[in-house]
């Protein structure tokens, strides 16, 4: 081992030129000691090239450490650099394809949302539109209110007094039915009244209302007993005469009551009541006031007083009757209609909770992609700053596991 390592440090000349003398000196047959001393001095020699030899190997072997170091760290420089491009690429992919997916979705999502508010601004149109309807209808009627109003009110103003106007029965009469159609016409739709209606007994009525069942059709019949009316206004309270017209003011109004029971009353045709109308409400507050006899009467024969005022009233009930006749007509097709629209309800409660499910996951996602681009860049900032131990470079070692 010696003369290897003589060999591997000194080289094979140096090694045969040791071999040569000790030859020669042994060949010679010098003295022991002198061979002694020639071998002492050459172990000193040997021992002095071998320092210098092994201080030399140490220094290249020193100097080849710091050059395989640079090397490696260069290697793994170079190493490192290229997973960094690898993983930016491949994170640049992955959010390439995240955002492809978003893109998507939210033009899914704008697609579904944009139909939705299709149909929904579709119904609101349609809801709007009848809507409209009803009040042009409203206003419609309201303004033939007021142009029936302005056109009494402009007979009323070329009125001198009810006197002079009215001298005769047929007078008054055509008056309360001047005064009942216009009445009518403004509150009742045409085809739920007839005017001058023939009976099946041939006695025809001022007026005739159709209305639904369990009403059925009711007579209205003017009455203006005004002649004994105005009679007693103009007599002194207390005087006999007075108490004669009070008794027949009494007897025209349960004759008018009687007649138009006899008269307008039909089972089977007419509803088992009817409705006289008195046109002045001056007459008709005194019969409420002083002739309770009178209103007896009418409630037993279901003869019902009304006044221009009291006949708005009954008129405005009719109507709502009519009105609420015809929506129990058509409420099998609100109700189609409000069925359809729980049904896009429930459909866009479903889609809406399907979005927000992908929005939430879209989320989720986004959250970890941030995550692990945190991660990243931590562990690119200890590779930097080499401060990767041991316990950090196994935990690298599981994961790629």
């Amino acid at each position: 081992m010696d003369i290897m390592l003589l060999s591997a440090i000194l080289g094979t000349g140096l090694v045969l030129q040791i071999s040569l003398i000790i030859f020669l000196l042994i060949k010679q047959n010098k003295s022991k000691h002198m061979l002694g001393q020639q071998i002492q001095q050459l172990q000193a020699e040997l021992q002095l090239n071998h320092q210098n030899t092994q201080n030399s190997v140490l220094e290249r072997i020193s100097q080849g450490q710091l050059n395989t170091q640079k090397l490696i760290t260069d290697n793994v420089q170079g190493n490192m650099k290229d997973v960094r491009e690898q993983i930016n690429h491949s994170f640049k992919q992955h959010a390439d394809s995240l955002s492809s997916n978003l893109k998507s979705l939210t033009g899914e999502v704008r697609s579904h949302l944009h139909n939705m508010t299709q149909q929904v601004n579709n119904r609101l149109t349609e809801g709007f539109e009848k809507t409209s309807s009803t009040f042009t209808d409203i206003v419609k009627r309201l303004t033939i209110i007021d142009e029936a109003q302005k056109k009494i009110s402009e007979l009323s103003s070329h009125v001198v007094s009810l006197q002079d106007v009215l001298m005769d029965k047929k007078s008054r009469g055509a008056f309360g039915e001047v005064q009942l159609t216009s009445l009518i016409a403004n509150m009742i739709p045409s085809q739920h009244y007839q005017m001058q209606c023939t009976l099946s007994n041939q006695k025809r009525a001022d007026c005739m209302l159709f209305l639904p069942e369990p009403t059925g059709n009711i007579v209205i019949d003017a009455k203006f007993p005004l002649e004994t009316y105005q009679k007693l206004m103009n007599v002194d309270n207390g005087s006999v005469e007075k108490k004669a017209l009070q008794q027949q003011f009494t007897q025209d109004l349960k004759k008018h009551i009687k007649d138009i029971a006899d008269k307008y009353i039909i089972p089977n045709e007419t509803t088992d009541s009817a409705i006289m109308f008195i046109p002045a409400e001056a007459i008709f507050a005194e019969i409420h006031a002083n002739y309770p006899d009178i209103i007896a009467l009418s409630q037993r024969f279901k003869v019902w007083l009304v006044s221009p005022t009291t006949l708005m009233a009954v008129l405005t009930t009719a109507r709502a009757v009519l009105k609420d006749d015809a929506t129990r007509k058509q409420v099998h097709i609100i109700q189609r209609h409000l069925q359809s629209l729980a049904d896009d309800f429930k459909r866009f409660e479903k889609r809406m909770d399907k979005l927000s499910k992908h929005i939430d996951l879209a989320h989720q996602d986004v959250s970890e992609v941030n995550t692990s681009a945190k991660k990243i860049t931590q562990r690119f900032q200890k590779i930097e700053a080499v401060e990767l131990d041991k316990k950090e470079v196994e935990l690298l070692e599981e994961e790629k596991v």
